[in-house]
């Protein structure tokens, strides 16, 4: 009960939908069943068979969920019956006050009772309503008074969408400084404990994929070695110097991949190779039939085996498990201003383009489904393209 109630599950609001609070229900059992098994491991002291702990914690799960499913369905019956909605006052004429209507009238917990677009209206106003949201905020602090002033008199709760949100609309924080509230724009929710549940996640996940995969990487580096002269690795370039690829804020990292060309010939794709770029939609290049490839090469591209090796850079803190893919430094240079959002996090093994389409995307759609990502990243996300991606390797791809 107390786990749940400072994680909000008692609110009297209905707001969210029940899948919503089915997940966060299950992550907070799990929170105390592993507070359960933390008590006893300091204790050192089993007075059950532990079984008992995973059937009360599987008992309380579905108990949890079917009764709060159960008041879910009265909730929406009630509210088809008009029983227990919020009456709403929308007051202003712009991008967001179309979008807020058109999503409204498809939720049963609110009504619309008015749609007011100049001040006039809402000073002549005696409709009676639970909340007034504003939209405009092109009027003057006299008139900002009045309608707060409309609001407390007539006891309706006041909310305020400030003309910013047509561009920026997630990851809003309210702040207070010496009593002033201030909007603060977090470009991700990987933020605090986002980034700490993220990097445990890496951490555990690159572990368990290096070991379980040790066997295919061992054969892996064998069949390089006997396939074709040089490196198992894919780590330095034609001068000796480190492979780096560009990744969170543009810092640049020592990057691990499988070799799947010959020996010196990564130059080639901006010389003898440039004509035959089929990526010339961005940055990126990509040459098809590439004669640079080995026969092992092929393969492994096909499988992405040549992309295991990243788990290591996974571990020691350099990539993520899930992220916008990385680039080159030369490819990087050539972004456009808007195309630098992908570089806010650390880059990842895979990532919602890997899932979506690969290399048939073109460079602006992988910008914008990382963008996605980035602006909506959740734990659960992370876990859904992980096992997304496994399905997608196993299909395998046409270079």
């Amino acid at each position: 009960v107390f786990i749940f109630a400072i994680n909000k599950m008692y609110t009297l609001k209905i707001t969210q939908k029940f899948s919503k609070e089915a997940k966060k229900t299950t992550f907070l059992c799990g929170i105390w069943v592993m507070t359960i098994i933390t008590y006893y491991f300091f204790i050192r002291e089993f007075p059950f068979s532990r079984l008992a702990i995973l059937f009360s914690w599987a008992f309380t799960l579905i108990t949890i969920l079917f009764g709060r499913a159960f008041i879910n369905i009265i909730q929406r019956i009630c509210l088809l019956s008009g029983i227990g909605k919020r009456r709403i006052i929308i007051f202003g004429s712009n991008t967001i006050t179309k979008e807020i209507k058109e999503k409204i009238l498809k939720d049963p917990i609110y009504e619309i009772v008015a749609s007011i677009k100049t001040f006039k209206e809402i000073k002549n106003s005696k409709i009676k309503a639970d909340e007034l949201i504003q939209t405009n905020s092109n009027i003057s602090h006299n008139q900002n008074e009045i309608i707060l002033d409309f609001c407390e008199t007539n006891h309706i709760n006041y909310r305020f969408i400030p003309d910013l949100l047509d561009v920026q609309r997630t990851n809003i924080e309210i702040e207070t400084i010496y009593g002033i509230p201030v909007i603060k724009i977090n470009p991700t929710p990987l933020e605090g404990w986002g980034k700490v549940l993220k990097r445990i996640l890496d951490i555990i996940g690159s572990s368990i994929g290096l070991i379980i995969l040790s066997p295919i990487m061992l054969l892996t580096a064998i069949c390089i070695k006997i396939d074709s002269k040089g490196p198992i690795l894919f780590s330095k370039l034609e001068n000796g110097e480190p492979v780096k690829r560009v990744g969170q804020k543009g810092k640049k990292f020592v990057f691990y991949k499988f070799r799947s060309m010959y020996p010196n010939t990564h130059k080639l794709r901006y010389e003898k190779l440039s004509g035959k770029n089929t990526r010339k939609d961005g940055p990126l290049v990509k040459i098809k039939n590439d004669p640079r490839v080995t026969s092992v090469g092929k393969f492994i591209r096909k499988y992405s085996i040549d992309e295991l090796p990243q788990l290591w850079n996974v571990l020691i803190g350099n990539m993520s498990l899930v992220g916008p893919r990385p680039h080159l430094p030369e490819e990087v240079a050539q972004y456009k201003k808007n195309q630098r959002f992908v570089l806010t996090i650390k880059p990842g093994v895979t990532g919602l383009p890997q899932i979506s389409g690969r290399s048939d995307l073109n460079f602006e759609e992988e910008v914008k489904l990382d963008r996605y990502y980035i602006e909506n990243w959740s734990t659960w996300m992370d876990i859904k393209i992980i096992f997304k991606t496994i399905f997608v390797v196993l299909r395998g791809h046409k270079e």
